[in-house]
């Protein structure tokens, strides 16, 4: 393989995983206080209904 072909190679290895590595520290989880995530149950348990309704 020519010297080209292995930077070029790595190059793309590198964007691979910089993707990777940029996609698992921006994962995390959201810091939602006791009230938002009581008003998001809330919400699931009206659409779980709605949902029921039109069956």
């Amino acid at each position: 393989m020519s010297t080209i072909g292995i930077i070029i190679a790595l190059i793309a290895l590198g964007l691979i995983v910089g993707g990777i590595l940029l996609l698992k520290q921006s994962a995390k989880k959201f810091n939602l206080s006791e009230q938002q995530l009581e008003d998001i149950n809330k919400r699931n348990v009206e659409l779980e209904q709605e949902e029921k309704k039109e069956e």
